[in-house]
């Protein structure tokens, strides 16, 4: 006999816990227990005698990974429900009504309610050590990006000398030396000097600045005292906020390289043919962010369900039988489509068979760079986890299923599919007259609703109303 185990995870409360049968009957309903042994086991033994018992739950904070990890060990097959679902359901099961007990009732009871929703979840998400390693180096670049724009900002304010002298957007390691040593104060350059300055790029750029890039900076400090003259600007205060932002760099691209040494450690153990790995143009960083992300692509039934959810796949409208595809779903981990959306822009660089379908929906259809990546990048995945499940390496073919090499593929796709500015401008071009004519999305036949008026609805005041066969005032 299957029993149904609905549970309403709690972060910090009692979880509550409803059983059912394979009829719907309800075995005990709205049971407390915690996430402690004594607790499980007590709910455990508390089952009726079975060997199939399924645990369905909702994805609550990180709370369910314990629950979830402890109910596979014991044989019980584990369902995550998305909370959306489950809050559709629980409107049809009591409209006004909403409460712990109802919702391990509406759990337990989903598998006849929606048995086609329901899918066994293998792994324990958060609980995969190659996933957090993958999210948390994502949540880093985020970070160091954000603090370079910030050094782009405060540099601003010194003159456009020093974009030149650093570049900006990415700093290197020496001109994150040279930031959180003197916060690009001119003084400071100055009394540091350019030999010492030198110095100092030579031995943070291993040798690839030299003395014409210490010239450069202090070529923007001498500009930065013309701009600035008579103490017009507080650069001891100013260089204060550079340098801090400089150290925070430095130590996030730090903890940035230590992680990707631990990234590759543990996608081997993960992929240990390196099956992701060997996709077009990928490196192990990269495979490893779509492997964590996607999970075991097994667990899938077909490589529909992959394209799903990435998210990239399009909204189907249907009505009668009229019916269009929209704009992709954007469903699932929002990291795993940003990673197959730059995986997919290095992979039509070395794969010609992608490259040509990248060049036919450009310029043969004038899609957007945007679109046509996403389009590649679920046939990306769809071949990558072809390849998982067959157990082979990803095999790079030209268009006429010759086997390649990734040399010769770089080579086909620079010399056959490569678009140049003046395509891409002519494609724009294209693009924007298809969307003047359109009405329906030319934003000259719009007008907004909410658009003030220009000036006051009448000119004149009026004291009486209006007699119906009287005219209109249009002044």
């Amino acid at each position: 006999m299957r029993l149904h185990l609905g549970i309403d995870v709690a972060c910090r409360a009692s979880h509550r816990a409803t059983c059912t049968d394979a009829t719907g009957e309800i075995q005990f309903s709205g049971r407390r227990f915690t996430t402690t042994p004594t607790d499980l086991e007590r709910l455990w033994d508390s089952l009726p005698t079975t060997d199939d018992v399924v645990a369905i739950m909702e994805p609550t904070s990180n709370a369910w990974v314990p629950l979830a990890a402890w109910f596979q060990r014991h044989g019980a097959k584990v369902v995550l429900v998305p909370p959306e679902q489950s809050a559709d359901l629980r409107d049809y099961y009591s409209k006004h009504t909403k409460n712990d007990r109802l919702d391990s009732r509406v759990l337990a009871r989903l598998p006849l309610l929606h048995p086609e929703g329901l899918r066994e979840r293998s792994d324990t998400g958060p609980a995969n050590a190659l996933r957090r390693a993958v999210r948390r180096r994502s949540s880093l670049v985020e970070r160091r990006t954000a603090t370079f724009y910030r050094l782009d900002a405060l540099l601003e304010l010194l003159g456009p000398a020093w974009a030149d002298a650093l570049g900006t957007g990415s700093y290197s390691k020496a001109a994150l030396a040279v930031l959180e040593k003197t916060g690009a104060d001119p003084h400071a350059l100055r009394r540091l000097g350019r030999k010492r300055l030198a110095a100092l790029l030579i031995r943070h750029s291993r040798g690839q600045w030299r003395e014409e890039h210490a010239e450069r900076i202090a070529g923007a400090a001498q500009q930065t005292l013309q701009l600035w003259p008579d103490g017009a600007l507080d650069f001891a205060e100013l260089a204060e906020d550079i340098a801090g932002e400089a150290h925070m760099a430095t130590h996030l691209n730090a903890q940035i390289t230590t992680l990707a040494d631990r990234i590759t450690v543990l996608y081997e153990e993960a992929d240990p043919g390196r099956i992701i790995a060997s996709g077009p143009g990928l490196g192990v960083i990269t495979a490893a962010g779509i492997l964590g992300r996607l999970g075991d692509p097994n667990r899938f039934t077909s490589l529909a369900g992959i394209r799903a959810f990435t998210g990239l796949v399009p909204r189907l409208s249907q009505s009668g039988l009229t019916g269009r595809d929209g704009p992709p779903t954007r469903q699932g981990d929002p990291g795993l489509r940003e990673t197959l959306f730059k995986a997919a822009d290095i992979a039509r660089h070395t794969d010609p068979t992608l490259a040509a379908r990248y060049h036919d929906l450009v310029v043969g259809k004038g899609k957007h760079h945007n679109s046509a990546l996403c389009t590649l990048a679920a046939t990306l995945i769809t071949r990558l986890a072809a390849c998982w499940r067959d157990g082979t390496l990803y095999e790079l073919r030209d268009t006429d299923a010759r086997e390649i090499t990734e040399a010769e593929g770089r080579q086909i796709c620079a010399t056959r599919y490569k678009i140049n500015k003046d395509d891409r401008a002519k494609v724009h071009v294209r693009r924007r007259s298809q969307r003047l004519k359109d009405p329906t999305t030319s934003r000259r036949e719009k007008e907004s609703p909410s658009a003030p008026a220009t000036g006051p609805s009448r000119t004149t005041l009026r004291t009486k109303p209006r007699d119906h066969h009287e005219p209109l005032d249009v002044r």
